[in-house]
């Protein structure tokens, strides 16, 4: 079930001060994942979250990858290896409803220190160049896969595990681009399956979505043109410094500054 805004969820929305910062981190998180081709949901989800609460960061970055990397995503099932795929998306598809029911259940304190603590312990292990580089074993790919639903559906950042299991792998980097954008497109379409049967899509966090989903669109758009061939090593380190950076920022012992 979906409850959509009106005029006045709008108006409620922009009256609140602290939706300003949240555009701004909105814009920063689509700026850095343009720039890098990563990121965006490992800097917004853990200030999203500091600023409002897990839920509406969860379904705002939802809705605003859903809608934006969808249509990109389409054309890539057909490039993409669906003996890799269709796997580790089978796995992912038991632990989401794990993940979602933690996202529901968890007290928003204790679920914003597993996302800080998530991508706090994320971050060295990308930015140390560290891959898996062992045979894709099918016990493997299902941990990998249901681990990755179970963050997908709880913190909505199901990129880091995947990624790290396949980069090690032969595939080229055009099969693996498509592989990792059919994977996340088919987490979507679940995720928003899920979160409509639990009644998710709430009036105000879905007007917060064209709320902050406009800046992090701008700034995934600006990040792409005006760093477009600039040095992938350099951005990606910056990229790594914004993202634990903001996971520090986020975590609740802060709150006195940041809400």
């Amino acid at each position: 079930m979906i409850d959509l805004p009106n005029s006045e969820t709008f108006v409620a929305a922009l009256a609140e001060p602290r939706v300003y910062a949240a555009m701004a981190v909105a814009a920063l998180a689509g700026l850095v994942r343009g720039f890098s081709g990563f990121g965006g949901a490992m800097i917004y989800m853990p200030l999203i979250a500091a600023i409002y609460d897990p839920r509406i960061a969860a379904v705002t970055i939802l809705v605003v990858d859903f809608v934006s990397a969808t249509p990109f995503a389409i054309p890539e099932v057909r490039r993409c290896t669906w003996r890799e795929v269709g796997p580790l998306s089978i796995a992912m598809t038991v632990g989401l409803p794990i993940g979602v029911w933690l996202l529901i259940v968890l007290d928003p304190i204790v679920l914003r220190w597993c996302i800080a603590a998530m991508v706090l312990s994320v971050v060295p292990i990308l930015a140390s160049g560290w891959r898996y580089h062992g045979a894709p074993r099918l016990p493997i790919t299902i941990g990998v896969g249901v681990f990755s639903g179970i963050t997908a559906g709880s913190v909505l950042i199901a990129g880091p595990p995947v990624i790290l299991y396949w980069l090690g792998g032969g595939s080229s980097a055009k099969t693996l681009r498509a592989n990792l954008m059919v994977f996340f497109m088919i987490c979507d379409l679940l995720l928003m399956g899920i979160f409509g049967y639990e009644g998710l899509f709430e009036a105000r966090p879905l007007a917060l979505s064209l709320l902050l989903g406009i800046p992090y669109l701008v700034g995934m758009g600006l990040g792409s043109y005006f760093f477009h061939g600039a040095s992938d090593r350099l951005y990606r380190a910056i990229a790594y410094v914004i993202i634990a950076l903001a996971a520090v920022v986020s975590l609740p012992i802060f709150d006195s500054i940041i809400r």
